[in-house]
């Protein structure tokens, strides 16, 4: 995963809206509206998350290294170099989020990672808190 924080995810613009990522990508795998009210459109490696309004929210992609302009970080060790490098990261329902990277995955789980737009981050600071 090539990330931007809040900007972009291996390309894709946070400011993409739905109707963009469905003309890029074709129709996805499956669609489902999750339990935060979000619809998820899903492409296998790749899940996108957007508003019922159509603005983008999260990108959920197979991370087996994160990509920060010139630094790869392996997914392995990804919660180190967040700990070590973002003391504004906490954790919320299993997942480590990181405000200054702007990411939120589960450290134990496989290479999944959340890339967040930055209006999302209050949600993920209230949940649980």
């Amino acid at each position: 995963m090539h990330l931007k924080p809040y900007e972009s995810v291996d390309g894709v613009p946070f400011t993409a809206m739905r109707e963009d990522i469905v003309r890029a990508r074709g129709r996805p795998r499956s669609e489902e509206r999750n339990g935060v009210g979000l619809t998820a459109l899903d492409y296998g490696g790749v899940v996108y998350r957007f508003q019922d309004g159509g603005r983008l929210e999260e990108i959920t992609a197979r991370a087996r290294a994160l990509h920060l302009g010139t630094v790869a970080v392996p997914f392995a060790s990804l919660a180190a170099f967040v700990r070590a490098g973002d003391d504004a990261a906490f954790e919320r329902a299993g997942f480590l989020v990181s405000p200054r990277y702007g990411i939120a995955f589960v450290p134990g789980e496989s290479c999944w990672v959340t890339a967040l737009a930055r209006h999302c981050l209050p949600q993920w600071e209230a949940m649980g808190a």
